[in-house]
């Protein structure tokens, strides 16, 4: 049976980037695959949905890339008059410096080479915040916590009136200098972006190259104290730590309200790792959403598209946690609705579940299904956990319909582009 064409889009060639017509093809098996033709460099087709979650509704209420757009996307990328979203999360890499060398890494982080100046780096803070409004800024890298005057540009980037300022951290210093981690905070840090790929340190052998777990638990540890937000986030590689979704999440629920949430990031392959992986080696969002469900029990339902950036890009969930074990599901998927949020909607959303909420007596009441209201608003804002996911495209699975959407813009050398059109690189 020849597979059905069941939307096109626009992508772009593996080897040489070129801008290329697209179709997602339903096989026969329910899967869904991008297939594409290159002039030069022939045929390819990319695993994009394993038929988990029904894909046709997922979508639902997005439209396809108009017939004549796309067509100069991504070279020359700007944000351009095209693109669909606003900045919810303006990126900005501090340094390239990192004290790991790990084996996916979007970034290449690990360079030496030498670090932009502060002055530099509030130069590019002003120009985010003219080109972009109030954005949530993430500082990253590399590993950022290498910088020595990072507080004093977290406190400039509030003062410079960025709304919410975060950090992409992989913890060791945060972990090894308590000190360092308070002064970030006392400079009006807001989130703490953790790298944290399991609960096994088997996992952190293979991915980072030396066992982290108990590294990764105290700088936990340290924030939670400075009462900084984690956010855990772990890269999910298919045969690596895919089967420990659910040790993951148990361990996060139990470092509630330390931990605020779990960001899923299923391994997309540019940067350090641009070789093209097969198709047993494609991990989706679908079959992410499948496994978290099956390790959990958590209703597959749960599980909400984003409404900012495009639905294949991303999930979200949120949860009470129950301090006598268990999540108490608060979202669930409903079809018939699926307005657009804008990007300051989607920013004060995510925001309010990563940052720890004031300090507060706990209520008289208990938790149970029938907790009375002001019990209930006090473990929103302490007893809380939201899972989300965040599924990067690479060169083989680049779709400019959802590149249109995206609103994780990083600010490069005068410009902001979207995240997946800024770390693109070729598959050889």
């Amino acid at each position: 049976m020849k597979d059905m064409v069941i939307r096109k889009t626009r992508s772009v060639c593996p080897v040489c980037l070129q801008n290329l017509p697209a179709a997602l093809c339903r096989r026969e098996d329910g899967r869904i695959f991008m297939e594409k033709t290159c002039p030069e460099h022939g045929s390819f087709q990319t695993l994009i949905w394993q038929g988990a979650v029904d894909f046709d509704r997922w979508l639902l209420g997005t439209e396809p890339l108009p017939p004549k757009a796309g067509a100069d996307c991504p070279a020359n990328c700007g944000i351009c008059p095209e693109h669909d979203s606003g900045t919810c999360c303006a990126l900005l890499e501090v340094t390239e410096r990192c004290n790991l060398r790990c084996r996916y890494c979007f970034a290449d982080g690990g360079r030496n080479t030498e670090d932009p100046s502060l002055e530099d780096l509030k130069a590019a803070v002003r120009e985010i915040v003219s080109q972009c409004g109030q954005p949530l800024l993430q500082l990253s890298g590399g590993e950022p916590t290498l910088r020595e005057d990072l507080p004093e540009l977290v406190r400039y980037a509030k003062e410079a009136g960025c709304s919410y300022v975060q950090v992409n951290t992989n913890g060791i210093r945060m972990a090894e200098n308590p000190d360092y981690a308070a002064a970030l905070a006392e400079a009006g840090l807001d989130i703490v972006f953790l790298q944290f790929d399991g609960t096994r340190d088997e996992i952190y052998k293979v991915l980072r190259g030396k066992p982290l777990l108990q590294t990764k638990l105290q700088a936990v540890r340290v924030c939670s104290d400075l009462r900084l937000g984690v956010t855990l986030v772990p890269t999910v590689v298919k045969g690596v730590n895919h089967r420990n979704l659910g040790e993951l999440i148990s361990l996060a629920a139990s470092l509630v309200p330390g931990v605020r949430g779990v960001h899923f990031q299923p391994v997309s392959y540019f940067g350090r790792c641009p070789e093209s992986p097969g198709e047993e080696n494609r991990y989706t969002l679908d079959q992410l959403m499948a496994d978290i469900s099956s390790q959990t029990g958590i209703p597959i339902e749960s599980f909400m598209p984003s409404r900012c950036d495009h639905p294949l890009c991303g999930f979200h969930a949120n949860f009470l946690v129950n301090p006598a074990g268990g999540l108490k599901p608060l979202t669930s998927i409903t079809y018939s609705s699926r307005s657009r949020s804008t990007a300051r909607d989607n920013r004060e959303y995510t925001v309010r579940r990563w940052r720890r909420s004031p300090e507060e007596t706990p209520p008289s009441g208990t938790f149970s299904e029938e907790m009375d209201f002001d019990t209930f608003l006090w473990y929103m804002r302490h007893g809380s956990l939201s899972l989300t996911s965040m599924a990067f495209q690479d060169a083989g699975n680049l779709n400019i319909e959802r590149l249109r959407r995206c609103s994780l813009h990083v600010y490069d050398r005068g410009k902001s582009k979207p995240f997946c059109a800024r770390y693109l690189s070729p598959m050889l």
